[in-house]
């Protein structure tokens, strides 16, 4: 039985196939700082996930 992608993997391949570019998101950066990408909360450089809404890059 052969296995399909999940999630957010099956809906990058739909996008690839129709020209569309994928990435994968990180943090961005506002000075010294991590920038989450989802809400913009600020967090020190060795944070691994969003302490306000929890997002962390996959």
């Amino acid at each position: 039985m052969a296995s399909a992608p999940s999630g957010d993997d099956m809906f990058d391949e739909f996008l690839s196939q129709r020209g569309h570019e994928t990435e994968s998101v990180g943090w961005e950066r506002s000075y010294n700082k991590k920038q989450c990408p989802d809400c913009g909360g600020l967090h020190e450089g060795a944070a691994t996930e969003c302490g306000v809404c929890g997002w962390s890059p996959a």
